[in-house]
């Protein structure tokens, strides 16, 4: 760890997709110069031996693991390889609906997922689907804050809040306050009026998502684990993906500090 430590808040991490293509060596650099101690992966980097070695080398906890869901016995399999890591919480895509309706895509997904809960239980591992924009409808069936919420409890889930894909909703402070004891992850960054350069994330702080608002609130609700940067697209690529976390995580620490003194 760097001297920067101490001055980014511990409960943020930055998502590994940030830094999509970087071996262990580059991440582990990356993590090091943003003073991070959570980490935040894609379920593949749990089999690469190299960087299980750093995270357990450098006493990193992770946070979360990214995991696109295909079948009960990939997702045991990740559970196991999160448990060995001792990773928190598991967060999903849920594959897609084909030519299926909502419906019969929900009880597909929630009947295919029910044999994991257990295990999951068993390892210690919490399990959880985010919303996720509707041009990944090839890979997913919840990408609306309420539909994920209404899936989450159907399939007894946890829910990854990303605030990127559901800023714009309709009673947003209603549906997270009805998600709030499901939420074992919120997911950060902002967007820019008029930025249509997908996947077209910003900095937190540089655009229009009441970023302030929505963590405040979540904190009064009682929300007690991370806060993960996912930050890609042209701005943070025009920026550099390790400027732009470090600027992130600067931003996000100030925030929470200031959220902090003023309850």
């Amino acid at each position: 760890m760097t001297d920067m430590t101490a001055a980014v808040d511990q409960r943020l991490s930055v998502h590994s997709v940030t830094f999509h293509g970087a071996g262990p060596a580059e991440l582990r650099h990356a993590w090091e110069a943003l003073g991070v101690s959570r980490l935040s992966l894609i379920d593949d980097q749990l089999f690469d031996p190299a960087l299980t070695d750093v995270i357990s080398a450098q006493g990193y906890s992770v946070e979360s693991v990214f995991h696109l869901f295909s079948s009960a016995d990939g997702l045991r399999r990740v559970i196991e390889a999160a448990a060995r890591a001792d990773a928190r919480v598991i967060y999903m895509l849920t594959g897609g609906r084909g030519e299926s309706s909502w419906e019969q895509a929900a009880g597909r997904f929630c009947e295919a997922v029910q044999p994991c809960l257990e295990d999951a239980r068993q390892a210690g591992v919490a399990l959880a689907i985010e919303n996720a924009s509707g041009l990944y409808a090839d890979i997913h069936i919840a990408h609306t804050l309420r539909d994920t919420i209404e899936l989450a409890e159907s399939a007894g889930l946890g829910i990854c809040v990303d605030l990127f894909h559901c800023w714009t909703e309709a009673h947003l402070g209603s549906l997270l306050d009805r998600a709030l004891p499901r939420t074992q992850l919120i997911q950060l960054s902002d967007h820019v009026l008029g930025d249509r350069a997908l996947p077209a994330r910003a900095v937190p702080g540089d655009g229009a998502i009441p970023i302030g608002t929505v963590v405040s609130r979540a904190l009064a609700g009682g929300y007690a684990h991370g806060f993960d940067l996912e930050l890609i697209g042209p701005r943070i690529a025009g920026e550099g993906s390790l400027a732009a976390s470090r600027r992130a995580c600067s931003v996000l620490s100030e925030m929470l500090s200031d959220i902090e003194k003023g309850r």
